[in-house]
């Protein structure tokens, strides 16, 4: 689809940190851009985004939002490391269901999923260049957050090729960006400043495991270019692509350049993986038990992640849908150290 082509966007959760990016790019490629959120956000507001309110476990009010669109970004989710199973799964499970009932009764040709490279976690189990096709899905997922967003991701690829409303037929795509970070982020980066000042923030291991990520604008034009090349029968029609920098790097020098970027304290302490695992055993009985609403600093599946390398293989999104990283790490890190200072 050509970008001068105007088109009628739904963006799930597009408050959020890639949300937000999202629906700026797609304003900016001419499309009118509506925003499903269980708040209001002035930022969309300003940006001229139209918003309609609701939740994603409810299905009428989700199939009545995509009324008229002719693509759904389905970006919202509950994230994070810690929380009922249940709330998971209304939120990532439910909530993708009730997307894809709005796709098939509003004719809505294309969804763009946001997934996870957390779907295909197992264990300490290293991924060093891997793809979609060579990474299986993970087994004994011990997070919700992962285990939701598999059967999510499942869903939305066995969706693809599905009849429409109109007869027509539906084209998804999964994307798996990995760990996105920038400017606006309000998750990631605030966590590890406020643990690095207090002190409180450890490497799992020797942090010579190398890991991607993704730059927020990177993460955001994936979607784009999947988006232009999304049709039935697209090469990428019906498949996930795990999406970074592809730039891999070791944790260490990961989170100290972006420590330092922001004006934080460098990481320098390690814990041993078996007492961080250990930590989070404990950490998964005591918080449920003493009701205790805070994260908790530590989980197995934390441990894991933050221990092992990871990183994939960008040449399937290059070959399939044209994706190619046009911000380095290192500009990345420019910029928001720009922010930071300012």
């Amino acid at each position: 689809m050509g970008q001068g082509q105007v088109t009628r966007v739904l963006v799930t959760g597009g408050g959020g940190f890639l949300g937000q990016a999202l629906c700026r790019g797609l304003l900016a490629r001419g499309h009118e851009v509506t925003s499903f959120n269980r708040g209001h956000y002035p930022a969309l507001d300003a940006l001229g985004v139209r918003q309609v309110r609701g939740d994603l476990a409810d299905r009428d009010a989700v199939i009545a939002a995509a009324a008229g669109m002719e693509a759904i970004f389905h970006n919202a989710a509950k994230a994070g490391a810690w929380g009922s199973y249940e709330s998971y799964h209304q939120a990532n499970v439910v909530g993708t269901e009730n997307v894809l009932a709005a796709c098939r009764a509003q004719s809505v040709g294309k969804l763009i999923y946001t997934s996870t490279p957390s779907v295909t976690h197992r264990a300490t189990h290293p991924v060093e260049g891997g793809t979609a096709d060579s990474v299986p899905y993970g087994d004994d997922l011990k997070a919700p957050y992962a285990h939701t967003k598999k059967i999510a991701e499942q869903a939305v690829l066995a969706a693809n090729g599905g009849v429409l409303a109109n007869g027509g037929a539906l084209a998804t795509i999964a994307l798996r960006p990995r760990l996105i970070w920038g400017p606006g982020d309000n998750q990631l980066l605030p966590r590890l400043i406020e643990r690095a000042r207090s002190g409180r923030l450890r490497l799992v291991g020797n942090g010579e495991n190398k890991i991607d990520t993704t730059y927020i604008d990177n993460a955001a034009q994936a979607h784009f270019d999947a988006f232009e090349y999304l049709a039935p029968g697209a090469a990428c029609a019906g498949r996930a692509y795990f999406i970074s920098n592809g730039e891999p790097k070791t944790l260490r020098e990961t989170l100290n350049s972006l420590l330092q970027a922001a004006g934080a304290p460098q990481i320098e302490g390690t814990i041993p993986f078996g007492v961080a695992y250990a930590m989070g055993a404990i950490c998964e009985t005591l918080w449920p038990l003493l009701r205790l609403r805070s994260d908790p600093p530590m989980t197995r599946f934390l441990a894991e992640q933050l221990s092992t390398t990871h990183w994939y293989d960008m040449a399937p999104a290059t070959r399939d849908f044209g994706y190619v990283p046009r911000v380095s790490f290192a500009d990345g890190l420019a910029r928001l150290a720009a922010v930071y200072r300012a």
